[in-house]
């Protein structure tokens, strides 16, 4: 990816290379232990949905961050996470393996550095915004293989036991992750956004860049 060098374990990204898009710095972080600990062994009720118990322990709990080092550090967790090991054996998908989840979890943890407004103004984009064509170029990945990565991702909507430990890990986060697909996993890709965002003008907003910036990636 332009921008990005790694040395080690240690990672440098060039704002002005890596970036199609950079309008803001700042982003929201809940501690991933404190969520961990907190947020994902509680079950929702006839009453309370989990979406609401997540954005109510946003709101009580998030700050900002100006550091996109603590940003990737959180979102590494929550990714590690989401796409762990065991998984691979219950998908459904052949051929589906540990390091494919592992290059899921390494290339969501950038899109945690894109930015969604709580006005639906889409201010950071970089090229892991769209993530299934990032992998293919990071990783030399063959079109049936971007194919099944796109379906574990969205696997997170359509498997409820799933979609629900990914609202409550991205509270790490600040928000919800969306995504600009439509009925089928067209390679849109997406990003965190607060709850309350207008999905309206996000889709609006995504359609201007989404063809050119994701033959850029």
């Amino acid at each position: 990816m332009p921008g990005i060098t790694v040395d080690g374990r240690i990672i440098r990204l060039a704002p002005q290379e890596y970036f199609f898009r950079q309008q803001a710095r700042t982003w929201k972080l809940i501690d991933w232990e404190k969520v961990t600990a907190e947020l994902l062994p509680v079950e929702e009720t006839s009453v309370t949905s989990i979406e609401q118990i997540t954005l109510d322990y946003i709101t009580d709990n998030a700050r900002t961050t100006e550091n996109p080092a603590e940003v990737l550090a959180t979102a590494w967790r929550v990714y590690s996470y989401l796409f762990r090991a065991e998984y691979a054996p219950t998908l459904g998908l052949d051929g589906i393996t540990e390091a494919h989840l592992r290059m899921l979890a390494e290339v969501s943890t950038f899109t945690a550095l894109n930015k969604v407004e709580q006005d639906g103004r889409i201010t950071n984009v970089g090229p892991c915004w769209f993530f299934a064509d990032a992998a293919q170029v990071v990783f030399e990945l063959d079109e049936r293989t971007v194919g099944l990565l796109d379906e574990v991702y969205h696997g997170g909507w359509f498997n409820e036991n799933r979609r629900i430990e990914s609202v409550k890990a991205h509270a790490a986060l600040g928000g919800r992750l969306v995504h600009g697909c439509q009925s089928v996993p067209d390679r849109r890709g997406g990003a965190v956004a607060p709850y309350g965002t207008p999905m309206d003008r996000f889709r609006d907003e995504l359609a201007q860049f989404r063809d050119a910036w994701s033959a850029r990636a």
